[in-house]
This record gives C-alpha cells, sequence and structure tokens, in this order.
C-alpha cells in the first residue's frame, strides 16, 4: 500500500471521528436523550404507580437510557442528512 493510499484512509477515518465527536456533542442527541428518557420515566411510572419497590423503580432510568439509545441511531442518521 503506497502512501497515497494511507493518507486516503487517515482523511477518512478522521472525518467519521468528528462527525462521531459532533454527534455526542450536538444540542440535538441531548435533548432527544432528555425528551425520550422523560416519556419512557411518565410511561413507566403510570404502570407501576402501584408498586412502592425499589428495585422496580431503579429501573426508570436504565430502561430509559437503553430505549433512548436505540432509538437515537433513527435520529443520528437524520441529523448526518440535515448537517451535510
Amino acid at each position: 500500500m503506497d502512501v497515497e493510499q494511507e493518507i486516503e484512509k487517515i482523511k477518512e477515518r478522521n472525518e467519521i471521528v468528528e462527525l462521531d465527536k459532533a454527534w455526542e456533542t450536538s444540542n440535538m442527541r441531548r435533548i432527544c436523550i432528555c425528551i425520550l428518557t422523560y416519556i419512557i420515566v411518565v410511561i413507566y411510572s403510570a404502570l407501576i404507580n402501584t408498586i412502592s419497590n425499589i428495585w422496580l423503580s431503579s429501573l426508570v432510568p436504565v430502561i430509559g437510557f437503553i430505549l433512548s439509545g436505540m432509538s437515537l441511531k433513527v435520529i443520528r442518521k437524520q441529523w448526518e442528512k440535515n448537517r451535510k
């Protein structure tokens, strides 16, 4: 592999890293995590309203984090399209 090809690969990798960093620090990501976590907490709280168990209540942030992380992939793809 020649030097020019290696440089091109490094440039491509740097673009990906820069996009990842921009996403991680974006306000869009923060807002989406807050909104999705809030919605999940409201739904979960309504479901366990009659149960007062610390173990079940402690699952709220975990479930919110997992579900918001899964749905953020879709939002991120749209964010990347709009960013270009």
